[in-house]
């Protein structure tokens, strides 16, 4: 792996943070053991600079290759569009071709904007909220990028994000004026919802969520929810960048009774390539008309084509059945694999976008080590899976045989008090805070 090691060096030197996405950050997996670059990448396989190939069974691609890597047909599409040109002084067709498939998707929805990166749809989405609304404060729950509205929350409370998935998210570079505008409430937990609610009334703009991270919206949640916005007037925004085209094509909130005003999506929308949408009612969309939203790389072709073609493969394959199965296997095999190591792990997360956390003290050593011997084995591969429609029963069986030999030889580890020494890196890293 010296090549893929010596450009992690050289990164560092030439990239603050060394790398553009920090769940890609090697020190998130193993540190000194995790390739992190690739040359090729197909299928459900990733090749390194050094030529070793993997099967991927981490974060394909932190969610986006939903289908799976250089899926022939949305590259197809998309090699078609570059051909015929990618940008001009006209507006490409494709971008109304996406707006009525996504809004005859989300019945409701009736108008549609296009970004190309989720946080910036998020902030998009929050802009127009605020301009249909007149107000300012947002109340929000889960995690929802990296732009200034989001990242104030810290600024009243340095932990104030630590529950909506990134610890230690600091507010470094942040307004100090725009401290207040953002309350998070916890998901599920109506008392809190509406005692945020209540203290923000007057200047509510809008109520931002995530339909599902660990599990679904109580009934109870949803009757306060549903009150909320009715007593406030308040625009409600469904952020789908995780969980849209997981559990069915298009949103999950279709599949929880919840009623929102705009809903956001990015990730598996494009199947890798840039594209992100905020779709939402006439009424509260309209208002973007009235705020400067605007950006030359947002009219290419390559995102709208791109996401046209993987919602058509995704509706006529059924992807999301298929995608839940293999979260539900991979979900048992952890169970089973640790149970006969004798390894106390917790799970977390939807069937397609499953995690595990080791449940011991020296848990980032653990972690290290259980990726370094994936990686032995053939296998990208840390303490979560994100499914891929390229995902074939073979993969998950060679994958799931792998895990078992991995978890004892952890548990052997532990037991002869040799973890340090075993592994060839150190110990990875979690959340925002530890990195600087």
């Amino acid at each position: 792996m010296s090549k893929s090691l010596d450009l992690q060096k050289k990164a560092r030197s030439l990239i603050p943070g060394m790398t553009q996405l920090l769940s890609k950050r090697p020190d998130q997996f193993a540190p000194g053991v995790w390739p992190g670059y690739y040359k090729k990448a197909s299928g459900a396989e990733v090749w390194d600079l050094d030529g070793n190939r993997y099967v991927d069974m981490s974060i394909s691609g932190i969610g986006a290759n939903v289908l799976g890597y250089a899926d022939p047909d949305v590259d197809a599409a998309v090699i078609s569009a570059i051909r015929d040109g990618v940008s001009s002084s006209l507006n490409c067709p494709e971008e109304v071709a996406l707006a009525e498939r996504l809004c005859d998707l989300h019945p409701g929805m009736e108008m549609a904007r296009f970004a190309r990166s989720g946080g910036e749809i998020a902030a998009m989405a929050v802009r127009i909220a605020r301009a249909a609304t007149g107000r300012s404060t947002v109340a929000f729950c889960g995690y929802h990028g990296w732009h200034d509205w989001y990242l104030s929350a810290n600024l009243a409370d340095s932990k104030a994000l630590d529950g909506h998935l990134i610890p230690g998210l600091a507010p470094t570079g942040i307004p100090r004026e725009l401290k207040g505008t953002s309350i998070p409430f916890r998901f599920n937990d109506c008392a809190n919802l509406t005692q945020v609610v209540a203290d923000h009334e007057d200047s509510l703009a809008a109520i931002i969520m995530e339909p599902i991270r660990d599990a679904p919206p109580s009934d109870g949640f949803k009757t306060a929810l549903t009150h909320c916005i009715q007593k406030t007037g308040a625009v409600l925004i469904v952020d789908e960048i995780s969980s849209g085209f997981r559990l069915t094509t298009g949103g999950a909130y279709q599949l929880y009774g919840l009623q929102p005003d705009m809903v956001i999506f990015s990730k598996a929308l494009g199947n890798g390539y840039p594209i992100s949408a905020v779709i939402g009612k006439q009424a509260v969309m309209s208002a973007a008309e009235g705020c400067f939203i605007s950006s030359t790389n947002w009219t290419e072709r390559v995102g709208p084509t791109a996401a046209l073609a993987m919602i058509e493969k995704h509706a006529s394959h059924r992807v999301h059945q298929h995608l839940v199965r293999c979260g539900e296997e991979i979900q048992d095999g952890w169970k089973k694999a640790a149970s006969e190591a004798g390894l106390d792990i917790s799970l977390s997360g939807i069937a397609p976008m499953s995690h595990f956390a080791f449940d011991h003290a020296d848990a980032p050593s653990i972690k290290s080590l259980f990726v370094q011997l994936m990686l032995e084995s053939g296998f990208l591969a840390s303490n979560l899976y994100y499914a891929m429609y390229a995902h074939t029963p073979s993969h998950i069986e060679s994958y799931l045989s792998a895990v078992t030999a991995a978890f004892t030889k952890i548990r052997t580890a532990l037991d002869s008090e040799s973890l340090a020494s075993t592994l060839l890196g150190g110990p990875a890293r979690n959340g925002f805070l530890r990195l600087n």
